[in-house]
């Protein structure tokens, strides 16, 4: 049975537990998970508990109840919505992406560090900067995020991988430890809300005026350096966070 930690509350302990099976891709779109009352039985936890654990998945939208069938991960669920979701999935399974999801790099190369980026890496600006641009799809072929990483020019001699439109399966910053010894221990989200613009729009196949999720990514390494900022958009899907205060 896994242990309920006291200072959580024990549906959130559950929560948590089955939204990183999710987002990792441990679950994949389709999978049913345990019954309430199996869950119940597995927790420690009341049937009313369990339930309640399944309404605030359904309500993130990463299940989906079928009559008949039973409570499944959603087919459409938000995955990687996050640059700590996509560090959990590489830890846990050592891929970036969930089952059947994919990416198209549509640009990598050196460009010249714009002010902001030059700030999150550390560098001077206009010094010669990696940009690596993405488009992430669902197994259904649907356009999940745009994403650009930014990385310190420097880093393409011993890892020329990140300036070719080759696809890195375990994902850059796992190939930047494989390369240069260098971990990842630490990241940082900044998520905001805005207008998309009209390529935004048309690749992720919304009706303007249309909201997008803003995600800027920090990763850093055991020395507190940035090894990759990163920008991500997605459809403006509502967050929700439960916390104990």
């Amino acid at each position: 049975m896994p242990k309920v930690e006291r200072s959580i509350p024990p549906y959130m302990q559950v929560v948590t537990h089955l939204r990183g099976q999710i987002t990792s891709g441990e679950l994949s779109p389709g999978d049913l998970l345990p019954p309430d009352r199996a869950l119940a039985e597995e927790w420690g936890i009341s049937r009313a508990t369990a339930q309640k654990v399944i309404t605030v998945l359904r309500t993130e939208g990463l299940v989906e109840t079928v009559q008949g069938s039973g409570t499944r991960v959603a087919r459409t669920a938000p995955l990687h919505h996050s640059g700590y979701d996509r560090a959990l999935s590489v830890r846990r399974t050592g891929r970036i992406y969930a089952e059947g999801e994919y990416a198209r790099i549509t640009s990598a190369g050196l460009e010249p560090a714009p002010a902001d980026v030059a700030e999150a890496l550390g560098i001077a600006e206009g010094a010669p900067a990696i940009r690596r641009i993405r488009v992430t799809y669902s197994a259904q072929d649907v356009a999940l995020s745009m994403s650009t990483s930014w990385l310190d020019g420097a880093l393409s001699a011993s890892a020329p991988a990140l300036v070719s439109t080759e696809r890195i399966r375990e994902g850059s910053w796992h190939y930047l430890e494989t390369r240069t010894g260098r971990s990842v221990v630490s990241g940082q989200d900044r998520i905001s809300v805005r207008l998309a613009t009209d390529e935004e729009a048309e690749l992720l196949a919304l009706e303007q005026p249309a909201a997008v999720k803003v995600t800027k990514t920090t990763l850093r390494d055991e020395d507190g350096v940035t090894l990759e900022y990163g920008v991500s958009v997605t459809e403006g899907r509502e967050s929700i966070y439960d916390y104990s205060v």
